[in-house]
């Protein structure tokens, strides 16, 4: 059975000195990128360390994560997998309203 691959990659350990602007120069060169997301802490707007890259395809995404998983970049290893999808967040929600 074929692994069913992803478009979108998960980036982790990058600097807190990364950019959006820097993380799609970073990734571009592997193909057709739809959206660049640096996630921020809300209150300082200061990026936590990670990030998503999404592809137009699911080979261009496969070829990114072997090219740069693992890499160092702005002085930090990071490292690059396929982005879990996220179930719907009323779900988890209404576990704990259960349990609790």
């Amino acid at each position: 059975m074929a692994k069913r691959l992803c478009s979108e990659l998960f980036v982790s350990r990058l600097s807190f000195y990364t950019t959006e602007e820097g993380l799609r120069r970073l990734f571009s060169p592997f193909g057709s990128i739809k959206e660049v997301r640096l996630i921020k802490d809300p209150s300082t707007q200061r990026p936590k360390g990670f990030g998503f890259v999404a592809y137009e395809s699911e080979v261009e995404a496969d070829r990114a994560l072997k090219a740069l998983n693992g890499r160092i970049v702005d002085g930090r290893l990071i490292f690059v997998e396929f982005a879990q999808a996220r179930g719907p967040k009323k779900a988890a929600d209404s576990q704990e309203d259960a349990s609790g």
